[in-house]
């Protein structure tokens, strides 16, 4: 048998309950915006049929070439672990035929993703995304709305130091022509390329653009931008989304590079980044995906959304911001129990403090006294209940204060209510 310990996988990590202060900030900035957005959350399985990702996120990309967990489940089932949000927010907008009978939809979720990829700082195998989908919809006046969201959200966490991208790689009508002029540039330079890139140039050469080699990186920084080939309705449409974005304050740059690495974008794509976070220092990134419903089955129908990296922004949250607090449950009286035959009647008043709203912890192992005060005092409780032999007799309760040891007793039926009158007199300083 190995005796080797068991270890969490890499590119996995543990939460500990101290360590969850900048995650609720996240979280909590982004429920109640999403909110007030009008965005409604749905949860969709961590596991899904393997196809879903194949035509949906796209055959050439990376994450369906290299980075996807999948399972044969037997009889001719491949199931894969999610690796991205969007295309299983569609398939449920399409399997519950909402595009019938409402096809305008705004949808949230939050959750892990799973792709196996070289795990790096903020780069993990099992990672958590916060997205949005609006369905339905092809106006640039949508587009704008999610990254105004997005920049909220950020900003109500504590974020101030974002820098936006956009760009518009096309749609159908005008992209063939941009892909033929970048392979014609391409031929050329092929040698320079790392060898993915080189399957690139004839398989999906707008992701040479996304290649994050260097030679690569340098061999694109001298190709032609989209911008010289979008077509009157594609240019009408950046128009538009630029001019919202002025007049809502968003600071952003147009990057004619930026392509994202998914195969379903179409017109608008954008990154929202944070300096603080070195060369992958992308947070949360969106766009433009309106074919994707019609690739699964669907009818035409338009769609704009963006996923958050949750672990990318909270390394910046705590650069930004510095460490969170501790988030670790302080109870606000911690019963001590001097005789181990009381300690029933101890659980009892503990369950009565919790039903009065006020948290309460005990030991359950009858250690010694000064093992129950020490545990109190890691804790951070400040108030003791101190019950021994007189208490139970009395019916009363010893109340010690721990910021200057003061003790007095109650009765034990009013235990609940004097602690409570403390801890708001506390709230109150």
């Amino acid at each position: 048998m190995n005796d080797t310990p068991i270890r969490s996988l890499q590119g996995t990590e543990d939460v500990l309950p101290g360590r969850w202060g900048h995650w609720r900030a996240l979280q909590a900035a982004a429920a109640r915006l999403l909110g007030l957005y009008g965005y409604g959350e749905i949860r969709t399985p961590i596991i899904e049929d393997t196809r879903l990702f194949v035509k949906g996120t796209g055959e050439t990309t990376d994450i369906v070439e290299k980075q996807m967990y999948t399972i044969d489940a037997g009889e001719g089932e491949s199931i894969t672990l999610r690796p991205e949000g969007t295309p299983s927010a569609v398939r449920c907008y399409l399997e519950k035929n909402l595009h019938k009978t409402e096809p305008f939809q705004k949808f949230w979720y939050a959750g892990p993703m799973f792709r196996r990829e070289r795990p790096q700082k903020g780069r993990l195998r099992q990672f958590h995304q916060i997205g949005v989908e609006a369905i339905g919809s092809a106006s640039a006046l949508l587009d704008a709305e999610t990254m105004v969201l997005a920049c909220d959200i950020f900003r109500q966490a504590g974020l101030t130091k974002l820098r936006v991208l956009v760009n518009s790689i096309g749609c159908p009508q005008c992209r063939p022509r941009y892909r033929e002029a970048l392979r014609g540039t391409l031929d050329a330079v092929r040698g320079r390329l790392c060898e993915d890139c080189r399957r690139r140039v004839d398989r999906n050469v707008l992701r040479v653009l996304d290649c994050k080699e260097e030679p690569c990186k340098e061999v694109a920084g001298g190709l032609p931008g989209m911008m010289d080939f979008l077509c009157d309705e594609c240019r009408a449409h950046r128009d538009v989304l630029n001019d919202q974005l002025r007049r809502q304050n968003v600071q952003y740059e147009e990057d004619p590079r930026l392509v994202r690495g998914l195969d379903y974008y179409t017109r608008t794509v954008y990154e929202i980044k944070h300096e603080s976070l070195g060369a992958r220092d992308t947070i949360c990134g969106g766009g433009r995906y309106d074919g994707l419903v019609e690739q699964l089955g669907g009818p035409p129908t338009p769609c704009v959304g963006f996923a958050m990296g949750v672990e990318a922004a909270l390394l910046a949250m705590e650069a930004e911001l510095g460490e969170a607090a501790d988030t670790a449950p302080r109870p606000d009286v911690f019963v001590i129990c001097f005789d181990a035959g009381a300690l029933a009647r101890c659980f009892e008043l503990v369950r009565t403090l919790r039903s009065e709203g006020v948290s309460a912890e005990m030991d359950f192992e009858a250690r010694s006294a000064k093992a129950q005060m020490r545990r109190a005092n890691r804790l951070g409780s400040p108030y003791c209940f101190l019950i021994g032999e007189r208490e139970i007799a009395s019916e009363s309760v010893l109340i010690k204060v721990m910021a200057d040891g003061r003790q007095f007793s109650v009765p034990w039926t009013g235990a609940a209510r004097e602690v409570g009158r403390l801890l708001t007199v506390e709230d109150k300083r």
